[in-house]
């Protein structure tokens, strides 16, 4: 579902729940605005326009896993387009959507060869987290990011592109 932006501030909101062994939401990489404590098991957490984050959601039950998930989203500016998607108010620009947990640390891992590059993955070029997305949704492995590429990126959003 696509919305328009129309809440109060200017900051996506992701609510994050912890049960040990239950239900596991958390944010993987990501600049937060802001930290709200609910209780033991619940925070919001708040993101700036344009900032980029991962959002895992792992949820099991007596039988097994139920749902596990990393989304890599841009948050939105009030009044831009975004998608919804739960637990994340209003929505965001979906980067990335993949599902099933060998896909998932496919994904995790990939954020970890970005880091050990020295490069924060918020900072990344989102055509890459798109390109991921596409590979493995094909199958198929993506390319690496690399250093050169992530100059590329620096310098195109530097003169504005």
């Amino acid at each position: 579902m696509i919305g328009i932006g129309s809440h109060d501030d200017d900051l996506t909101r992701v609510e994050l729940t912890w049960v040990e062994k239950k239900i596991e939401f958390w944010i993987r990489f990501g600049h937060e605005a802001e930290t709200q404590i609910i209780d033991r098991s619940h925070r919001i957490v708040s993101f700036r326009p344009d900032a980029v984050f991962g959002f895992v959601r792992w949820a099991a039950n007596d039988y097994g896993t139920v749902i596990s998930r990393i989304d890599i989203l841009r948050a939105v500016a009030p009044g831009s387009a975004y998608q919804t998607l739960p637990f994340v108010r209003p929505g965001g620009e979906i980067l990335l959507r993949i599902e099933g947990w060998p896909k998932v640390e496919d994904v995790l891992r990939h954020v970890d060869a970005v880091e050990s590059l020295g490069i924060d993955p918020a900072e990344v070029d989102p055509d890459h987290w798109r390109h991921v997305a596409h590979w493995m949704n094909a199958g198929e492995a993506p390319r690496p990011y690399t250093d050169e590429r992530h100059r590329a990126w620096l310098r195109r959003r530097e003169i504005g592109q």
